[in-house]
């Protein structure tokens, strides 16, 4: 029996650092047979597909899009409509790692990571030792303002998103602070309304929330007030990138995806 081709694969996220790592793989390592994927929760902002179209517009690439075989609400249901949260993140789970882990199959892979040099994580660790992560961006000591750079010189630019928001990731990603909720009230008030049923629809009257809670404070997302003031301090100062994305405010540690989350 002949020996599998070991596949390299770019797993495009809809923000600035895959978009910038798939510039620079495609103009530093244009030897490399990439292939170029994204793991569709269902739940994306519509910038996110926007700029993934435009990915393969400006890049000339093919994008395979992996879905995973239930969606959210079918997963909501199953566990008895308790929403994800910090502590137990079955979205990212069953949404995004496990369509990945499934596509990819027992192949040999290279798998090529966009986590920059000024970021102290090491990202998401597949169980699967045929996986093996790169890191050319680390290796190769690339920075915020590197990948910024690079969006520019490319004509890529940046997602819409980050007028308002700091990451990709669903519409209703419980990692957003208040600002980006009041932002998608203001830029998509319909995906503000759904995340809000997601609150609410419950028929025995409990209650859950995607924000967490705080003394003295209603932690539910029909709580928030002030709505165009606070959006307008969270835009004000966007004249870059690294105005707004501070390494700090983009170092979400992603090392929990591999934590298991449901046993």
């Amino acid at each position: 029996m002949s020996q599998k081709k070991e596949r390299h694969i770019l797993a495009l996220s809809g923000g600035k650092d895959s978009a910038a790592l798939a510039v620079y793989m495609r103009e530093k390592y244009p030897e490399i047979e990439l292939e170029y994927v994204f793991t569709d929760s269902g739940c994306e902002l519509p910038e996110t597909y926007e700029y993934l179209d435009r990915i393969r517009a400006v890049l000339n690439i093919p994008l395979t899009i992996i879905k995973p075989k239930r969606d959210f609400d079918y997963w909501l249901k199953y566990f008895n409509g308790v929403l994800p949260s910090v502590q137990n993140r079955w979205c990212t789970r069953l949404l995004k790692l496990e369509p990945f882990e499934s596509h990819i199959g027992q192949h040999k892979i290279r798998s090529y990571v966009a986590i920059r040099a000024d970021e102290q994580r090491k990202g998401y660790i597949s169980k699967n030792e045929n996986v093996k992560p790169q890191y050319p961006f680390v290796e190769d000591g690339v920075t915020l303002g590197d990948v910024e750079q690079i969006l520019l010189n490319s004509g890529l630019s940046l997602p819409r998103y980050y007028t308002w928001r700091k990451r990709s990731g669903c519409y209703f990603c419980f990692f957003q602070t208040d600002v980006e909720w009041a932002g998608l009230k203001v830029h998509h008030p319909d995906l503000f309304e759904r995340a809000c049923a997601y609150e609410e629809n419950h028929s025995d009257g409990r209650v859950y929330t995607w924000r967490q809670s705080k003394q003295h404070q209603d932690p539910s997302l029909r709580a928030l007030t002030d709505t165009g003031s606070t959006v307008h301090h969270a835009t004000k100062k966007q004249n870059k990138l690294v105005d707004l994305l501070s390494v700090d405010q983009i170092n979400i540690d992603m090392e929990n995806c591999k934590n298991v989350l449901i046993k």
